[in-house]
């Protein structure tokens, strides 16, 4: 059985509780998977947060994680999503020297032409913010480093599924009981 190592979106709805992240976290340590990626935040239910956690690995593994995630206490739902089955992004800033901005008309260009934003700018440094795919922000990171990047930081993946996923109705069903 050869399965093919692809990318996968695990999106983990649970209560906001000390300590989960944790044993989350060691699910995927026991089995050596490395997480590419973990951004956390409040879901669309009031008081249920959301875990998106990018990895990859084979099918059969990201149902058995699922079924380990799902035995954590605190955890109501978790999923697993192929790339085709989400719509994703990624944020990232850099922090760059002012005088470039001024004295290099080619940074001027590779704003303009990358959809980037300026956040902030002073005297001593200017700031930039990209929203999309890693393979932009890793471009234009790229083109950025030959003027000097000060500070850079990526966020982690956040995503929703094209399909509806009925957790919200799950919930109402647990309430119920």
């Amino acid at each position: 059985m050869n399965e093919k190592i692809k990318t996968y979106t695990i999106s983990v709805y649970t209560e906001n509780n000390i300590g989960l992240l944790n044993r989350i976290s060691a699910i995927f340590q026991r089995r050596t998977i490395n997480i590419e990626s973990l951004t956390t935040s409040q879901s669309e239910i009031e008081n249920v947060n959301r875990f998106v956690i990018v990895v990859n690995i084979t099918e059969s593994q990201a149902k058995k994680i699922v079924g380990q995630i799902e035995k954590q206490v605190e955890v109501i739902k978790a999923y697993y999503h192929d790339d085709h089955e989400t719509i994703f992004t990624e944020s990232c800033m850099f922090k760059i020297k002012s005088e470039l901005l001024f004295d290099e008309p080619q940074i001027q260009n590779i704003i303009k032409e990358s959809d980037t934003r300026i956040v902030t700018v002073n005297k001593e440094f200017f700031v930039l913010e990209k929203s999309g795919r890693r393979h932009e922000i890793e471009a234009l990171r790229r083109d950025l480093n030959a003027f000097g990047i000060m500070q850079f930081v990526r966020s982690g993946r956040i995503a929703v599924t094209k399909d509806e996923m009925k957790v919200t109705e799950l919930l109402s069903q647990i309430k119920n009981q």
